[in-house]
């Protein structure tokens, strides 16, 4: 299915500033949020494909991308280059992962659709941020990782409900179970209905009377824990992924929060990243260059073998097709550039340097100037 123009689907035009975007985007998530349009399929399409827009055009990086490229120049930038898949990834992309408030809050009175509580169902538990350090060979062709993280886990004295064993959890006295106080006030406009959280049970509908000793009717421990990270190839610095209900427990059989894996890539001795593409620089000898030679390079899966041509000049930039790195979004790898230099020697016998000067009186080789063949003789101390 062919995008639309993002700056078309919150219409605005491309010069448009950073707030006009956002009021935009503003009043479209008023007018198609799910909550207001249940049940229309249409309207979360338009919700959707706005948050996806306003991802985008939000973020100077990527809307500098988007406007010199277009969609295919924000593949592989993070939910809004290939849409959110539903509307609870737009509440998480917003709020969740970078914690406190996000636009949603503003409008929508907080971030929890996607964790929305129910009577009994315990307190959510929070996000973990996992930072995962990457080498370049990794990134190429992906990996799978396994590293222990210390999380909260479910009390296996109590079984997560918090109460001691042998007893069970009551009835809230306060709300009678409902999780929530209405309260009643009247003003000469009428009768308002305040309902807020029961803050005896903090809004679950039950008490624990006699709580667990091992988790102190929390219903969760610490615990290191061994998790399992599949990175796909192609990721970049600052790429995340989201590993849904791997993160704390909550609170006496809560949700349980989720685990944001950010990528950070290593340094690599041999190889410059752009993109998908790799760049070495390969230094050559001069006969190497002039005469033509089989050279053996790296690259990201061991070693090749590349021809220089006869006559190859320095900074000449040599393409070995697929040796880069596979694609995020879609199927093929970059390639690897080679960059020629020319090594130039700085210290010669009293032969080698007989031999470039009589080399340097052919008439191939000889310099074009007096300047350039000073030049020539001083990069040698001659």
């Amino acid at each position: 299915m062919t995008k639309r123009d993002y700056y078309e689907v919150l219409g605005v035009n491309r010069n448009a500033t950073k707030d006009e975007i956002k009021k935009a985007y503003r009043k479209m998530a008023m007018q198609y949020h799910p909550d207001r349009n249940p049940g229309d399929k249409s309207a979360e399409d338009k919700f959707k494909e706005a948050a996806e827009a306003y991802e985008i055009l939000s973020h100077d990086d990527k809307r500098n991308n988007y406007d010199r490229f277009g969609h295919e120049g924000v593949r592989g930038s993070g939910f809004g280059s290939e849409g959110f898949s539903n509307v609870n990834d737009i509440f998480s992309h917003f709020s969740d992962i970078f914690g406190g408030s996000s636009i949603f809050d503003e409008f929508f009175g907080g971030s929890q659709r996607g964790r929305s509580r129910r009577r009994g169902a315990g307190t959510p538990g929070s996000d973990l941020r996992v930072n995962l350090k990457l080498s370049l060979e990794e990134i190429a062709s992906g990996t799978s990782k396994k590293i222990k993280i210390k999380k909260q886990v479910k009390c296996n004295e109590c079984n997560g409900t918090g109460a001691q064993a042998g007893t069970s959890l009551k009835t809230c006295p306060v709300c009678n179970g409902a999780g929530e106080v209405k309260t009643v006030s009247r003003s000469v406009f009428g009768q308002f209905v305040n309902i807020t959280a029961c803050h005896n049970c903090s809004g679950e509908g039950q008490v624990v009377d006699s709580p667990c000793r091992n988790c102190s009717g929390d219903g969760r421990v610490n615990d290191e824990v061994t998790v399992k990270i599949d990175v796909p190839a192609g990721v970049e610095e600052g790429h995340y992924m989201t590993m849904r209900g791997e993160g704390n427990t909550g609170i006496r059989g809560g949700q349980p929060g989720d685990i944001i894996v950010v990528f950070q890539e290593l340094p690599h001795e041999n190889f410059i990243r752009e993109k998908d593409d790799i760049i070495y620089n390969l230094f050559v000898t001069f006969p190497q260059a002039a005469l033509g030679s089989d050279v053996e390079v790296p690259t990201l899966n061991g070693k090749a073998m590349l021809k220089i041509d006869p006559g190859t000049q320095p900074g000449k930039l040599l393409k070995m097709k697929g040796k880069g790195i596979r694609h995020l979004n879609y199927s093929g790898s970059g390639d690897q550039i080679v960059r020629i230099s020319v090594a130039i020697p700085q210290k010669l016998n009293s032969k080698e340097k007989e031999l470039i000067k009589q080399l340097s009186e052919l008439p191939n080789v000889k310099a074009s100037s007096d300047d350039e063949k000073k030049n020539f003789f001083s990069k040698f101390g001659l």
